[in-house]
């Protein structure tokens, strides 16, 4: 089975925080961006590929418009195997999230929705530069579910502006009212050429010890919640895990579309550049090497909470996981970073803190 990704490199404003592709753009911009994402799909529609999941990302698909996704999906069912229970998922903005939206998406097939949340205090998000409050957020979670879509997940940011344990706690509570499926719990990082990065230092953000205390804490406390901690940054209830996401982790074939957009297919990793105008033209997607390799599923399989499974992995590459990697991981059981069943290998919500460094070292 394969993923489809489609990046949509649209937003209203861009967040002082984020480094993803994306800009304004015009209504023809949109038009011009739909026919070459239609074009890059074409090319992959003559191999019938059997697909089960599909999302759209950004950017904020929502300012796109209903109509624009609803061709690409009805595109790749009539040239792609699109299988029945295919997860198909749109990332939203509460702000720029409205009825028909939601009706023209559901009628597409949409049956799950991702909203950039991040804080449920106002304080909070206005300095996350999100233009929407508490009541938008609730609305759009409405909205989806008013139109039969309850698979919805809420992203949470933690470690931003003004943030302390009690505003955590606030958030958390307002989730949990929703009653949304999954939750992406992600740790605030400054990236390189943002606004963020140039005000770092006035930033009245917590410490790096509040940020993993936070960590913990939310991974507590969705867990009385029934919330499963499947991968480092979700949160999901029995059953509702990100199909899609799920596929980088267990290094399964995808297809990105769009600027920016990575893909990993037939063993190969290739990625488009991030410029609008180079995939308007046709340009080729830049070859990256190999992927899906050893060392990859590994470092990948490691982030989820199943782990890394000696079994899995001897099936798949022909030999058995050097034993090094058991020796090497007997230190960090002791410290509860890490537990050992069997073959199985799996990261304690304590060791997903350090899970780059346990990784590498695990690795090398």
């Amino acid at each position: 089975m394969t993923g489809i990704y489609i990046h949509i490199p649209f937003c209203k404003t861009k967040c002082p925080y984020c480094d993803f592709y994306s800009f304004k753009g015009e209504e023809n911009q949109k038009d011009s961006y739909l026919e070459a994402v239609l074009l890059c799909l074409e090319g992959y529609s003559d191999r019938k590929l059997k697909v089960d999941t599909v999302y759209f990302g950004g950017g904020t698909p929502s300012v796109f418009g209903g109509e624009r996704i609803e061709r690409i999906i009805s595109y790749i069912r009539e040239g792609f195997d699109l299988q029945d229970n295919a997860e198909i998922t749109v990332e939203c903005n509460p702000s720029s999230t409205d009825e028909a939206f939601v009706r023209q998406v559901k009628k597409a097939g949409v049956n799950r929705a991702s909203m950039g949340m991040q804080s449920a205090v106002d304080r909070e998000r206005k300095s996350l530069g999100r233009p929407s409050g508490k009541e938008d957020i609730k609305r759009a979670v409405s909205l989806f579910k008013k139109e039969g879509i309850d698979n919805i997940s809420l992203d949470l940011m933690l470690g931003v502006p003004y943030q302390n344990m009690e505003s955590l706690d606030e958030s958390i509570d307002f989730v949990l009212s929703l009653g949304v499926k999954h939750i992406s719990a992600y740790m605030l990082k400054i990236e390189k050429g943002t606004p963020f990065e140039r005000d770092e230092k006035k930033l009245p953000i917590p410490d790096e010890d509040t940020v993993a205390d936070m960590y913990l804490h939310v991974s507590q406390r969705l867990g009385r919640e029934g919330f499963v901690h499947y991968e480092i940054s979700n949160f999901a209830l029995e059953g509702f895990h990100s199909r899609h996401n799920t596929k980088y982790w267990q290094c399964e074939d995808y297809i990105g579309i769009g600027p920016s957009a990575h893909s990993c297919y037939k063993g190969k990793r290739f990625y488009y550049t991030r410029s609008f105008d180079d995939f308007i033209s046709g340009k080729e997607p830049v070859y990256d090497g190999e992927g899906a390799g050893e060392e990859e599923y590994i470092m990948l399989a490691l982030r989820l909470k199943e782990g890394l499974d000696g079994e899995k992995f001897r099936e798949r590459y022909g030999r058995a996981l050097d034993k090094s990697i058991f020796k090497k991981a007997e230190r960090y059981e002791k410290r509860g970073l890490l537990k050992i069943e069997g073959e199985r290998i799996y990261l304690t919500a304590e060791g997903f803190l350090l899970s780059n460094s346990i990784i590498s070292d695990l690795i090398y």
